[in-house]
């Protein structure tokens, strides 16, 4: 149960995020257009947690996936999901503003 907890909230192995953005990774931030517009990851793509199902066709299943949000949670519900759906890579990068420091 505690593994699955950490896996769920990126809790566990450090992610080397500017190997996966080398490697061709995307950035998803699932926060609201809105919350978007006030600040982002230079090159990320905004697909609200909530519309995340709409865009399944639009992402590349082969390259690696980054989700970031606000503080992490709806990033880590992103992750899920899309694991669910059949995407093999993806990471919980966390809050946008820790992220964009881990990879800048």
């Amino acid at each position: 149960m505690i593994e699955t907890i950490k896996q769920l909230f990126g809790i566990g192995p450090k992610v080397d995020y500017k190997e996966l953005l080398n490697n061709g990774a995307t950035i998803i931030d699932v926060r609201t257009k809105a919350e978007y517009q006030q600040g982002h990851i230079k090159g990320s793509v905004n697909i609200p947690l909530n519309n995340l199902s709409n865009h399944y066709s639009k992402l590349n299943k082969s390259k690696p996936i980054i989700t970031c949000c606000a503080s992490g949670a709806r990033s880590a519900q992103a992750k899920s999901i899309l694991k669910a759906n059949g995407f093999p890579e993806v990471h919980n990068g966390g809050g946008w503003s820790s992220l964009n420091n881990r990879i800048n």
